[in-house]
């Protein structure tokens, strides 16, 4: 008979509940659990079961309850593409976004292999300026030149980007350019199409016939805290990836119809606080040339890692929080609904709207002000759909900062399948070891399951198992990188 373990002298609750967790009968399975998670920071904690059978023989094939695992729950990954949230998740984030974008340069993923000699170009297209910020220039030599503030700054200098005059910076300008940046991008492509047909001399009818143009973009904060976009843009035939382009559809008519369609794409922002605004691509936009045959500078591989690299990238990059600031109870009004109907003060933020005071955040002052003039915005009807309340941290963009058109190439939703289809071949590899038959090819399964979230997170002593998962991930990585093991 087992005695219960004294772990009053045990001070660390996390080792504690590992003592704990080592003490059941089935400490095995538990450290399986978390290893399965891969190093995941913020599981999904659920409570359910599923049922698995043969719709012919109506038996069972597989069956599972979360009340069977040691610690009565299922622990699955957060799936979270943010870096500063989950880096083991947006680790897989980012190899399926790199697939994604390789496959529509190169094939691959049920895409055809000879969209690489379509004509293809990683365009960048950048915001507007709202008023002089520090800055680190070069000469055509490479030389650092001056700011205009007179200074020589370092590549990490925490001023760059930051206004020369935070007075006369068109704080409210800017917002609206993030807040605005997605309508901007959808009016982009319609337009890329109109300036093409024109540059070509055709109708737009008779160049969606013969052509088709497909697209995937990322956006990216730059360190003054406005997002541009990184684009792959690709001819295709009328009929998709399968089919070639025209001959008259080269990149130097793609380069001349981006240029045009910069120039055009304009939204205006009515407002009887601030006035009238105009919201337009700046001046500096760039159309390289994707190499054909891997030799340019610019290669399949460089443009879809550098595309999956700032997939996983949130607001934080501008020196800006990875949390909303919105008050929930209140939904940043300030005030709540009492039972008698009448408006009643929000309780959580004192009227304030505020999760967390703006004037409390740990940010510069130049991130500050941009939050702040998202939140004051947000205060006038006429921005209302906007929601700048719930996007304040995030400076007022809203967009989704990844996207592609449909013909692109292959979706994350097919990736997925195809690695819940390797983790079944993978299961009945292991029943064929095991002894055990196998479901078979011709069966038909249905599946019924019921789920219930619990909560997010680990136990304490699974949190230490996690860490020290993640401190083995860590290390094969270095031993990769430092040829000692195979990549």
């Amino acid at each position: 008979m087992h005695r219960p373990l004294d772990l009053r002298h045990v001070v660390s609750p996390g080792l504690r509940d590992l003592i704990e967790l080592a003490n059941t009968h089935n400490f095995d399975r538990v450290t399986e659990q978390v290893r399965n998670l891969r190093g995941c920071t913020n599981p999904i904690n659920l409570h359910g079961w599923t049922v698995t059978t043969d719709s012919t023989t109506k038996e069972v094939v597989r069956s599972y309850r979360s009340e069977d695992e040691p610690s009565g729950r299922l622990l699955t990954t957060c799936g979270n593409r943010r870096a500063s949230r989950c880096p083991a998740c947006s680790r897989v984030y980012a190899a399926d976004t790199y697939h994604l974008i390789k496959a529509g340069l190169s094939g691959g993923k049920n895409v055809a292999e000879t969209v690489r000699d379509h004509p293809r170009a990683f365009v960048t297209l950048t915001a507007p300026s709202f008023g002089p910020v520090h800055n680190r220039k070069t000469d055509s030599a490479g030389n650092t030149r001056p700011c205009g503030c007179g200074a020589y700054h370092a590549e990490d200098d925490p001023a760059l980007g930051t206004p020369l005059d935070p007075v006369t910076y068109d704080y409210s300008g800017a917002v609206l350019w993030n807040a605005h940046a997605g309508q901007l991008w959808a009016r982009f492509t319609t337009y890329l199409r109109r300036a093409l047909a024109e540059h070509l001399g055709m109708t737009q009818k008779a160049l969606n016939s013969a052509l088709r143009v497909s697209f995937a973009k990322v956006a990216e904060y730059q360190k003054r805290g406005l997002v541009h976009f990184h684009a792959v843009i690709r001819f295709d035939g009328p009929d998709g990836h399968t089919t070639t382009p025209p001959p008259w559809a080269t990149f130097d008519a793609l380069q001349v119809a981006v240029g045009l369609a910069v120039e055009r794409a304009r939204l205006t922002v009515e407002s009887d606080a601030i006035g009238e605004r105009v919201i337009k691509w700046g001046d500096r936009f760039k159309v390289d040339q994707v190499s054909a045959l891997g030799n340019g500078e610019l290669t399949d591989a460089k443009v879809a890692g550098y595309v999956a690299k700032y997939a996983t990238k949130n607001a934080e990059g501008a020196g800006t929080v990875d949390r909303t600031l919105m008050c929930r109870p209140c939904q940043g009004r300030g005030y709540v609904r009492g039972p008698d109907g009448f408006r009643d003060l929000c309780d959580d933020c004192e009227g304030t709207g505020q999760a967390e005071p703006i004037k409390a955040l740990p940010v510069q002052r130049h991130v500050r002000q941009m939050i702040r003039t998202a939140w004051d915005l947000g205060n006038l009807p006429e921005f209302a759909d906007l929601k700048l309340w719930k996007w304040a941290h995030m400076l007022g963009f809203r967009g989704h900062f990844s996207s592609k058109s449909r013909a692109y190439s292959t979706t994350l939703g097919a990736l997925r399948d195809v690695r819940r289809a390797w983790r079944l071949a993978q299961t009945e590899a292991a029943r064929a070891r095991a002894g055990l038959p196998a479901n078979g090819e011709n069966t038909t399964l249905v599946t019924a399951s019921s789920w219930t979230y619990l909560s997010s997170g680990y136990r304490p002593g699974e949190e230490l198992l996690a860490a020290q998962v993640r401190q083995d991930i860590a290390h094969i990585q270095r031993l990769k990188q430092e040829g000692l093991l195979p990549v």
